[in-house]
């Protein structure tokens, strides 16, 4: 596979409770693109995943929130799972690094129950994107364009409905996210071993 995103560093925001599938399939295709992909969370050194309302696997976490900033990522994705976001958009720093990331331009993916991270942030008003069917109020009192499709992008924003969206989401945000590609990287990769 192409390795579209050489440089490139993605975070993935989650804590206790997301879809399972929707962090490991996209995760798989980013690093597959050539992307450093960490996992970070709020609080926890370890994430439960989820299977629907089943458990799934527990996953390590990379990096707790207190230890970055906005500035280290180049983009950002936020798993769905009805648990998960909603206990992310109490935490205001989750918040927060959400906002500082879409503040600097940085393309954000979303999928399923992911896009309530958006709204909380403030992050819709005038966007076009969809969700699990039942975020569609939320996004709609909040100034967003909802619309009923496997992938909807606007301008540095992907998301998607569910996990059987997982195959198209993927492919826009490494398209999506390889159009954005920060300049630093394409330098890096242009100076080769230079490092000037």
């Amino acid at each position: 596979m192409k390795k579209q995103l050489e440089g490139y560093r993605v975070a993935i925001l989650v804590t206790d409770g997301f879809e399972q599938v929707e962090m490991t399939g996209p995760r798989k295709a980013l690093e597959e693109s050539g992307a450093a992909v960490d996992l970070i969370a709020p609080d926890k050194d370890t994430v439960q995943g989820m299977n629907h309302d089943e458990k799934g696997d527990k996953f390590p976490v990379d990096k707790r929130l207190a230890s970055v900033s906005a500035s280290q990522y180049d983009a950002l994705l936020l798993p769905g799972g009805m648990a998960n976001p909603d206990r992310l958009r109490t935490i205001p720093e989750a918040v927060q690094f959400v906002k500082k990331l879409a503040e600097a331009g940085k393309p954000i993916a979303a999928i399923c129950h992911g896009p309530w991270m958006l709204v909380e942030a403030d992050l819709v008003k005038g966007r076009k994107l969809t969700s699990w069917p039942s975020l569609r109020t939320d996004i709609r009192n909040a100034g967003g364009a909802w619309e009923d499709s496997e992938v909807v992008v606007d301008h540095g924003l992907v998301t998607s409905r569910k996990p059987d969206d997982i195959p198209a989401f993927n492919r826009e945000v490494i398209a999506e996210f390889a159009a954005s590609k920060p300049k630093h990287a394409m330098a890096e990769r242009r100076l080769g071993h230079s490092g000037e």
